[in-house]
């Protein structure tokens, strides 16, 4: 009989530590909202733009959110799809628990294709791994856990890339299928904190021609640059269906610009290879529009 009080006794004893435990846990998780419904852009030309909620900005169709210890290691991170909303109730609402504790917030909003990938490493580092870098929008900031209240953030995401849009000045031809862009600096991994390339080396961006034959072309390509602002050498090949270039020009010393289009016009189908390109150099006054 003592025996059995005893054991009576020590589970009775288990439990109470268990449940105690479970308490203390229960206690130092704090909920946290995230909000990402605001975004700036920056606009080469002036344009009137209704506003609009992030879920509808067709740039942004993947938002990783990451937080960070002050150790610099991942606590938290998720990465929704605007086109499986069976993921989230609102697209750019994220609802978590956390520790007390100091932490760094990563959000980044980018344009995704089939075939892409991307990765979120640390606060410092993330990188478009497959062949095309894309639209990026990024915020971070510092958050700090101190009580049991529920704690709500917002963030402000900011366009960090810089986009080059191509526009031939002649007509496709019927043996070109792709255009191939290369840059002789800025990278398709970025820095999130500071929006800058982490790799200066330059990147190769090939694309399909879409216009029919006999119309001109336009083609799109994004980068991250070492700096705010840069001069980089683009060469431009036109590719048939082997993959061998029939066309190739180089233009120096294009400028770039984080947050900017730069427009490079000219002949790439039948002009001679002493052809000129022009550059629309001048950056026009930026349109800012918050969403």
């Amino acid at each position: 009989m003592k025996r059995l009080l005893y054991i009576a006794a020590v589970a009775l004893l288990t439990a109470a530590c268990s449940n105690e435990n479970e308490e203390l846990n229960t206690e130092k998780l704090v909920p946290v909202t995230v909000q990402v419904s605001d975004f700036s852009i920056s606009l080469d030309e002036p344009e009137t733009r209704a506003a609009q909620n992030i879920a509808d900005y067709a740039g942004i169709k993947v938002i990783t959110l990451a937080f960070y210890d002050a150790n610099g290691t991942e606590v938290y991170k998720t990465t929704r799809q605007k086109s499986d909303n069976t993921t989230y109730t609102t697209f750019g609402r994220f609802n978590l628990n956390l520790y007390k504790g100091s932490y760094k917030m990563v959000v980044l909003g980018y344009g995704q294709s089939e075939g892409d990938v991307f990765t979120l490493t640390s606060p410092t580092e993330a990188a478009f791994t497959g062949a095309h870098a894309r639209e990026t929008f990024a915020a971070t900031q510092p958050v700090s856990i101190t009580g049991t209240n529920a704690v709500n953030l917002s963030a402000t995401l900011n366009r960090i890339v810089s986009k080059l849009m191509l526009y031939s000045s002649d007509y496709r031809t019927e043996d070109a299928t792709n255009i191939r862009v290369t840059f002789s600096a800025g990278g398709k991994s970025f820095n999130p904190t500071t929006g800058l390339a982490l790799s200066n080396d330059g990147l190769t961006n090939t694309v399909s021609i879409s216009s029919e034959v006999g119309t001109p072309s336009s083609s799109v390509s994004y980068l991250f640059l070492a700096s705010d602002e840069q001069s980089i050498d683009v060469t431009i090949d036109v590719l048939n269906t082997q993959g061998n270039s029939i066309s190739h020009r180089v233009v120096n010393s294009v400028p770039f610009k984080r947050n900017r289009t730069t427009n490079l016009t000219g002949a790439i189908y039948s002009a001679p290879i002493t052809s000129t390109f022009q550059v629309d150099a001048d950056w026009l006054p930026p349109y800012e529009v918050s969403f």
